[in-house]
């Protein structure tokens, strides 16, 4: 089934002191990380496009431009939600949400592109060497 705009996906994480921004610098206060809300969006999205790739495809992310806007206590529970707005060939555009317990707490446009998951692994080992 081909990847068509519209389709949405969601994941819910549990947050806990491994997701705290200070795993990336001392210096800032202890919640829901940046790169954290980052991951899971990118992670909601590539589990919906994993779902409808042919044998051989993998998808890699692209771009992402992400506000996060609200922080979130450690030990509640996050919930991403992607949509695909745009489908372009081989690249596929998201509208992604985050939400925790309380409120709104960040949103994205994630951008990802369909590989040969075997070219670009020949690709990577030739960096390589």
């Amino acid at each position: 089934m081909a990847i068509e705009v519209g389709m949405k996906h969601e994941v819910r994480l549990k947050t806990g002191p491994e997701h705290s921004a200070q795993k990336f610098f001392h210096g800032v206060p202890d919640v829901f990380g940046t790169p954290f809300l980052g991951g899971l969006f990118e992670g909601t999205s590539a589990a919906l496009m994993a779902e409808h790739l042919a044998p051989g495809e993998q998808s890699v992310g692209i771009s992402m431009n992400l506000q996060h806007t609200a922080p979130t206590p450690l030990g509640m529970e996050v919930r991403a939600v992607t949509e695909v707005t745009q489908v372009e060939g081989r690249k596929v555009t998201f509208k992604v949400e985050g939400f925790d317990e309380k409120e709104k707490i960040g949103s994205a446009v994630h951008e990802r592109f369909i590989i040969n998951a075997g070219k670009f692994n020949q690709r990577v080992e030739a960096k390589k060497s």
